[in-house]
This record gives structure tokens, sequence and C-alpha cells, in this order.
């Protein structure tokens, strides 16, 4: 598979160039978040870490840790009550909301546990609509969306409605949809979460040989088990990061 931007492996996937200077995809320095409910709750409490461009990383951890705030974070979804989050060295929280945007289009792809594909559109335009945002000319949609399908395996089934898939299919259009941008990270949001054993099974498989050929990926998952099968783990229990096995353990407060 060749698409632009792009260093072709032995696993047939492409790797991006990455920031300069060797810096980290994702960089969340003494980060807080507070929502203003009443009482207000704090679900972040000083977290920081990195992430390098080809790691695959999960981050683990019991329901109200504070794992899907991160993401919304980390994917710019969100802004930090406090500390900073750089996305390519850029501090995400210092953009203007349009500015935001191009930079979540261009450079994460996301991967959710409920899929999000239209029903009444073909696997094709499921993946190709993804590129809109990056301004990408139809027939360029199109041509980088059947790329991205025979990625994940699924070029032969490209004119077929996601009714007419299995589950893991299914997210395996979500997962190429995500690739489609060639972003510098895939958010993967539970991915596993609405599949049996088995298709959850293959669907990790698949992020794995994606990373295998240079995709950076980080998983958040309740799932120890799924957590184990990682190169890193980052574990987080009421908005702190509790244990990185890629760094020093965290100092007690």
């Amino acid at each position: 598979m060749t698409l632009r931007n792009e260093t072709p492996t032995v696993a047939g996937v492409w790797t991006r160039p990455g920031p300069p200077g060797g810096r980290p995809v994702v960089e969340v320095d003494a980060v807080t978040k507070v929502y203003g409910s009443q009482p207000p709750v704090t679900a972040l409490r000083g977290v920081s870490f990195a992430l390098r461009p080809g790691e695959l990383t999960a981050i683990v951890g019991p329901s109200g840790s504070g794992k899907t705030t991160l993401l919304h974070l980390i994917g710019t979804l969100d802004r930090p009550s406090s500390g900073v989050v750089r996305l390519a060295g850029i501090d995400v929280a210092a953009l203007p909301d349009r500015d935001l945007s191009g930079l979540r289009a261009a450079r994460i792809g996301f991967v959710f546990q409920q899929f999000f594909l239209a029903e009444h559109e073909s696997v094709l335009d499921n993946v190709a609509d993804g590129l809109l945002y990056l301004g990408a000319r139809q027939g360029e949609r199109r041509r980088r969306a059947l790329e991205a399908l025979e990625l994940v395996g699924l070029a032969g089934r490209s004119r077929a409605r996601p009714t007419q898939l299995s589950g893991g299919q299914r997210q395996r259009v979500a997962i190429a949809r995500a690739l489609a941008g060639q972003p510098d990270i895939v958010l993967a949001d539970e991915p596993t979460g609405n599949l049996d054993q088995a298709t959850g099974q293959s669907v990790l498989a698949l992020l794995e040989n994606l990373n295998a050929g240079g995709v950076t990926i980080l998983i958040i998952t309740h799932d120890q088990g799924i957590a184990a099968r990682m190169p890193r783990r980052i574990e987080m229990v009421d908005g702190r990061i509790t244990a990185d096995n890629r760094q020093p353990p965290p100092e007690q407060p």
C-alpha cells in the first residue's frame, strides 16, 4: 500500500515522518481536568506522560479512573483545566476552535466502541467521508479509502452497506476510516467492547499488525487482558497514573 508522505515497511503499512527532532507525538504535562458541576468533579489530577512515534500503548483503569477524559483531551475534543497537552509539539489549548478542528482532522484517527458508521452509505463512502475535513477531492478520497480498506482486509466489501457486515467487519471499517487520513496517532476507545471474544482478538491482532508497520496507537480499555498484550501499559486510578511500564513509578502525593 502506498500513500503520500510515507515510508513503506515490510508489513505493507506506511509510517509518517513524525514530529521533527524526534519529538513525541503526544505530550501530557501536569494535566488536571475539573468539571464545573455542583459539587465540582476532578477527573484528572496532575497527569504527565509522553507517547513517541511507533508506540502501541494501553491506558487501563476502572470506570471513573479518568481514562476517557484523558482520551478526549489528547483527541482535542476537550481542553484541560490546567497543564498542557501538546500534539506534535503544538499546545492544543492555545489554538482557536477552527485551527483545532484542522489539527484534529490532519493528525488524529479515532476508533470508537460504537463504530459510528452511516448505515445508508457504502463501506467505501463511510471511509472516504472521513477525509472531507482534509479538503481532498472526491477521487483522492475514494482512492485513499480503498487503500485503507485493503489494509484491513475489506477491499472486497467496499460496495457493501454496514448492515451487511459482521461486528468485527464494521470495526475494521472504522479502523480503515481512522487510517485513511494518515494520522500521527490512532486513538481507540474500547475498540473491542461491542465484539465477542474471538472477534475482539482478531481486531486486536489487526491493531498490533498496523503498529508493527509503524502506526502509533493508543488504546483506552478497562480490560486488563487487553492491556497485558500491549508493549506499554499506563494504569490509572482516581484521575492519577499509578503505573507506567515505560517510565519510573510516579511519585506519591
